[in-house]
């Protein structure tokens, strides 16, 4: 396996022949405290792809937590799974997890997980089981519950910070395209579609798509067309790499607020964006919400409503973000990631 060089401090990597599993933990930064993210479960490619995407994700989170002042450094499990998990049968499952504890403890606390794709407050609940260096079980076990809402929460307040950026006057009537409906897409969907949005969807699960048009009165699109259909808000609710320097050229659209990771493909594509007009709110800062969730339950013993008002304040750092960026002249990644250094160097 060959590693390019990286930035950040550590890079564990686990290999399982009994579950055909590859385990691969990147802990970015511990400069503001214990690194933290979520564990992604879900088949790769190779390794290799494992491996840079855990690496990528990492430093985002790093940028997260700073950019959100939160006290915590930033990681990210990657689980290469042999085949997708609903394929896998409950004894390899747990079998995958008890793995993952283990490789977890072998890091002494320097790096504590929480849900992420792939993976759920239940399995948070049975990795708590075997590790303390667990965020995000269930309410039933004793935790806070699932990061979602609160992502989603967070990203409808980029979606009308985005909105006032680019000239809007609020949510209502505005073309809003929701990609991806599993549990921060389907509650993105529902903010905008109550503050008045005519809501777009596209997921590549049917039934998805169809319980939001039931719903919410949604006009449902195929999913290539996300990119191409014209709207006022753009929002990606699944994986990362959506837009690349070429998208960026093209995509129609006013406003891109992500819940995706890592949505820009190459650096460039923010630049791009800023040259069309095109209002990004950067997704590090746009999907803080679940962090801020977890962390300030479980870490710094912050309520319910404390929580929630943090995370509406994100509409209010992407303001500062978004003028910053107009000052200078620059992106809004570049501002959002002045932001984070600042924070990450203590003021200097």
């Amino acid at each position: 396996m060959a590693l390019p060089e990286w930035d950040g401090e550590l890079t564990s990597v686990r290999y399982d022949r009994g579950t055909g599993a590859w385990f691969v933990v990147g802990v970015h930064s511990t400069r503001l405290g214990p690194a933290s993210g979520g564990t992604r479960a879900m088949v790769y490619p190779s390794p290799d792809v494992a491996v840079a995407d855990a690496r990528r994700l990492a430093g985002a989170m790093t940028s997260k937590m700073a950019a959100a002042g939160l006290p915590m450094g930033g990681g990210k499990s990657v689980i290469a799974l042999p085949a997708p998990r609903a394929e896998l049968d409950d004894a390899t499952w747990q079998r995958i997890l008890e793995l993952h504890a283990a490789n977890l403890e072998l890091l002494g606390g320097n790096y504590t997980t929480g849900p992420d794709i792939g993976t759920s407050s239940a399995d948070m609940d049975v990795l708590a089981g075997l590790t303390p260096h667990v965020f995000g079980r269930s309410v039933a076990a004793g935790g806070p519950g699932s990061s979602g809402p609160m992502t989603a929460l967070g990203v409808f307040a980029a979606i009308r910070a985005g909105a006032r950026e680019a000239g809007f006057d609020g949510v209502d009537g505005l073309r809003v395209l929701v990609q991806g409906l599993g549990a921060v897409g389907a509650d993105v969907a529902r903010l905008a579609a109550g503050a008045g949005a005519k809501l777009i969807v596209t997921d590549v699960d049917p039934a998805r798509c169809a319980a939001a048009a039931d719903e919410l009165g949604a006009e449902v699109v195929d999913t290539g067309a996300v990119t191409t259909r014209e709207c006022d808000v753009l929002v990606p609710c699944a994986t990362g790499g959506l837009v690349t320097a070429e998208v960026a050229a093209t995509v129609p659209t006013a406003v891109i607020a992500s819940a995706a990771n890592n949505l820009l493909a190459d650096p460039y594509a923010a630049e791009v964006l800023r040259r069309r007009g095109i209002t990004y709110a950067p997704d590090f800062v746009a999907n803080a919400g679940g962090a801020i969730h977890l962390v300030g339950r479980e870490v710094l013993g912050w309520d319910a409503r404390r929580v929630a008002d943090r995370t509406e304040a994100i509409g209010d750092t992407l303001a500062g973000i978004f003028a910053d960026a107009r000052t200078r002249g620059v992106t809004t990644v570049e501002a959002a990631q002045t932001l984070a250094s600042r924070t990450l160097t203590g003021g200097q």
